[in-house]
């Protein structure tokens, strides 16, 4: 996902859901309907989180300096991940809350009118929220799945938006069959029961983030792949007898830090092994443009 289009998603996302959520309270508040309050929150959450993102994505691009000599770009995975923990505290908690509080003492519904409007209303500026992040991810997955291009990004923008739109569509459906059998079938436990339901998508959306963006913050590796390409391109070097490691870590979605320890052959003057360090660094960054430092350390075998 390129930075301009993720950051599309995300404005979409944030200028909608905080429009939605003002409407989805007020229908709340008309009707008493606690799944459509579970579902007013669920939008301002996910108003937060966008705003969140945003600010992740603004941090992570800052230059490095002396403090942080290798920049700013793990700024996304740390707020990505506040963003599960929001998702999980907030959204969840408060969803479940709601809809126990709702089974236990239930009230009279007002009318449902205007629920199934809005509800019908935020599907569809929900879908067209999710085609563009859908969109916006096949960009990038090329021949992968969908689950494994997820498991692969080193990008939480691609995801993240993609899984709150998910949850966000189930959400819906889930409150207007709530709604729908409390209202037409006389369901007294629906209403509340979709709240809790609303909830647990909602702890389920947390969780998987979390542990997807766990990795990327503590210091993933770059793909195999790349590994195993960075190996082979250092293995082709005349006066490279072999290579001992390959250490790769992304600082940032668009930054990977490669850390070499190689094995000269004997015989290759000291002047010379700089040259080669230096035209190695220069093949590796030409193929793989989103290694930014390589360092060589030169060690035995």
């Amino acid at each position: 996902m390129s930075s301009s289009g993720s950051k599309f998603v995300i404005w979409a996302a944030l200028i909608g859901n905080s429009v939605i959520s003002i409407i989805k309270f007020a229908a709340a508040f008309i009707s008493g309907s606690s799944a459509m309050l579970s579902e007013g929150i669920h939008s301002l959450v996910d108003t937060g989180n966008q705003v969140l993102l945003l600010y992740g994505i603004k941090r992570a691009a800052k230059p490095a300096d002396e403090k942080f000599p290798f920049g700013h770009g793990k700024e996304i995975y740390f707020w990505s991940f506040v963003v599960a923990i929001s998702i999980f505290a907030v959204g969840a908690g408060v969803s479940i809350y709601e809809g126990i509080h709702h089974l236990r003492d239930p009230r009279p519904l007002g009318s449902m009118t205007m629920n199934y409007i809005v509800l019908s209303l935020a599907f569809v500026f929900e879908s067209f929220v999710w085609f563009f992040a859908v969109k916006e991810f096949r960009h990038v997955k090329g021949s992968h799945g969908f689950l494994d291009a997820v498991k692969h990004s080193k990008d939480p923008a691609l995801f993240v938006v993609l899984f709150e739109d998910t949850a966000a569509l189930l959400g819906l459906v889930v409150a207007l069959v709530g709604i729908y059998l409390g209202d037409v079938h006389d369901i007294w436990w629906a209403d509340g029961g979709a709240s809790v339901v609303i909830g647990l998508i909602l702890a389920v959306t947390a969780v998987w983030l979390a542990y997807e963006t766990k990795g990327l913050l503590i210091g993933e590796a770059a793909s195999p792949d790349e590994v195993q390409g960075i190996r082979d391109l250092a293995n082709t070097v005349d006066g490279i007898e072999h290579v001992n490691e390959v250490l790769t870590m992304h600082m940032g979605p668009n930054y990977v830090l490669v850390n070499l320890s190689v094995d000269f052959n004997d015989d290759v003057p000291a002047g010379q092994v700089e040259e080669i360090i230096a035209a190695l660094d220069s093949a590796i960054k030409q193929r793989y443009p989103v290694v930014q430092r390589v360092f060589v350390e030169i060690e035995s075998r």
